[in-house]
């Protein structure tokens, strides 16, 4: 028999197991309702989840799992059409909701099926399905085409929710807080089915607020899950409010992911709470990939070390594996936490597996500790300027260390003599209006002349997608 998903759902501990926005339920409680929801969609092969930060979606994600049926996290705020294209693609048999939720027309030919988690059952969980049964269909952001949708394995969620649980050293005594979205693997693997594959406690608090987080914070979490946005609004709080400074340094564990932490937010949060944070790097098609441990150093611009289980190598253009320190190649991924492939669509998923490596479309290098340094996606943030090959990631983090730049992002754009040239896009600090030149120069100076922007944007802001990382499509002068 294989070892179920949700371990606590079999003799469930008589204690809290999540609460989402102040409602709360028990583990007994959870697999009743459970229990219940599962038993109305048993047989289908995929349903959707309306995934909003409730406790019905944990009740509908939690009866999903249970039931071997794999669900559809649904963005509630997706626009028309991207919801239609998903609707159409996974062909879920029903959506699954809280009652008196307003759907919108995209969704309106699905049965609905509401959830209750007041409606229970004492009957037997049923059988663990196979580990290979798909658990979760996470469609990707699909910013160079439709959303695709990424089948997750149950044996990848077993998998990489262990390999967490040691490198964090998490266990059933930690409160985990956070106040991700629900539709994406952040927040519902790692935050959600995280803690309850463990026994553990999961505190979401519906609309991340920084006074939300040092709340829950300071009566027992124990470790934060959030964005880099998350923790910059974080730091300009516990800068104005001790309260909220004193709330961060209980934690055991702040953990940021999703997009790159700046350095400089980094040496804030530290500054202010004492606290050094953990960066981890993973996509949707392989959930997390490495990860800095809980005893070992924590260091700006690195993610650490493969998780145990996962296999990690650089790959040059010409296919050649990078074997030397502080070389950039592309980041190729092997192991159980690897996905299954791309719902309905074959082709796309041969593209990116290269003799049973997954090709992630990233680019990053190894130290010569191991540790990882992610520098950003092949597609966007390899700069090929004037011979060299520039990461896009390297120059935003310079251009932060400026006193005048509160955000920057940096692309590439054609260029007759240099074939790309460095384009900057920066968010000036309150109060400040840095010219090119100095921007330029500032650049050039901490990395090299070559990697200097060539052109700089000053913009009111950066536009970010629900989890913080920056759109570079939508960027224009």
């Amino acid at each position: 028999m294989h070892r179920p998903l949700l371990p606590a759902l079999l003799d469930p501990p008589p204690r809290e197991a999540l609460r989402i926005a102040g409602r709360r339920l028990a583990y007994p409680e959870l697999r009743d309702a459970a229990v219940r929801l599962a038993g109305e969609i048993a047989g289908h092969e995929r349903v959707a989840v309306w995934a909003e930060p409730k406790l019905e979606t944990a009740v509908a994600v939690a009866a999903s799992l249970v039931s071997g049926v794999a669900a559809v996290p649904l963005n509630p705020k997706a626009g028309e059409r991207e919801l239609e294209h998903v609707v159409a693609d996974s062909a879920p048999a029903v959506v699954l909701c809280a009652r008196g939720i307003a759907l919108p027309e995209a969704l309106a030919s699905l049965p609905r099926l509401t959830v209750d988690p007041s409606r229970r059952s004492d009957q037997p969980l049923p059988a663990e399905p196979d580990g290979e049964a798909p658990a979760l269909v996470v469609y990707t952001s699909g910013t160079t085409g439709p959303p695709k949708g990424v089948v997750l394995p149950r044996r990848a969620l077993a998998s990489n929710l262990d390999a967490l649980y040691e490198v964090w050293q998490w266990t059933a005594a930690d409160v985990l807080v956070h106040g991700l979205p629900l539709f994406h693997v952040h927040g519902l693997v790692l935050g959600t089915i995280g803690p309850l594959r463990l026994g553990g406690r999961v505190v979401h608090v519906g609309r991340f607020s920084p006074d939300a987080v040092a709340t829950e914070l300071s009566k027992g979490g124990t470790m934060l899950f959030g964005v880099p946005t998350m923790y910059r609004r974080l730091a300009d709080a516990a800068e104005r409010d001790g309260v909220i400074a004193s709330a961060l340094r209980t934690a055991r564990l702040l953990v940021s992911g999703s997009a790159a932490l700046p350095a400089r937010e980094h040496e804030r949060v530290e500054r202010l709470t004492g606290q050094l944070v953990v960066e981890r790097y993973g996509l949707t098609e392989t959930l997390m990939n490495c990860s800095v441990r809980a005893w070992e150093e924590r260091r700006p611009g690195f993610v650490g070390r493969p998780l145990p289980g996962v296999e990690i190598r650089l790959v040059e253009e010409d296919g050649g594996v990078v074997d030397q320190p502080g070389q950039i190649g592309e980041v190729q991924v092997r192991g159980p936490n690897v996905f299954l492939g791309y719902l309905n669509m074959p082709a796309a998923t041969s593209e990116v597996f290269r003799d049973g490596w997954f090709a992630t479309g990233d680019i990053a290098a190894f130290a010569e500790d191991g540790y990882v340094r992610i520098v950003g996606r092949k597609s966007t943030d390899l700069i090929k300027t004037g011979g060299y090959k520039v990461g896009a990631g390297e120059v935003e983090n310079a251009l932060l260390e400026h006193a005048g730049v509160a955000e920057a992002a940096v692309t590439g754009e054609a260029d007759d003599d240099l074939g790309e040239r460095i384009v900057a896009w920066v968010v000036p600090a309150e109060g400040s209006a840095p010219g090119e030149q100095e921007l330029a120069d500032h650049v050039a100076r901490l990395l090299a002349p070559h990697k200097r922007p060539r052109a700089v944007h000053l913009v009111a802001a950066l536009p970010r997608n629900e989890m913080g990382k920056v759109q570079k499509a939508r960027l224009q002068a």
